[in-house]
């Protein structure tokens, strides 16, 4: 199962908007993702909720991981781009 961990740039962490956006991304590749700070169970990155609900901060480590397919590394790389920076602006 391919995984990535990334700390989180957006200054509020994994609130509405980051969450949303993020989301989103998860949702147009199509690939079933989660999402996990670390000492917690993995979410479901699908859902904006189950995002927001881990409490992620500014800073904080949060791993993703998929189901092994094709395009899971190109996925997860975008992902990690996007957790990456600021998602506030």
């Amino acid at each position: 199962m391919p995984q990535r961990t990334v700390a989180i740039a957006s200054q509020l962490g994994l609130h509405a908007r980051p969450a949303a956006l993020f989301v989103q991304a998860v949702n147009e590749s199509g690939l079933p993702v989660t999402v996990s700070r670390e000492g917690h169970k993995p979410v479901d990155a699908r859902s904006v909720l189950s995002v927001m609900s881990m409490g992620a901060k500014h800073g904080e480590t949060v791993t993703l991981a998929c189901e092994d397919s094709e395009d899971a590394d190109k996925v997860l790389d975008g992902l990690v781009e996007m957790l990456s920076r600021e998602l506030d602006t």
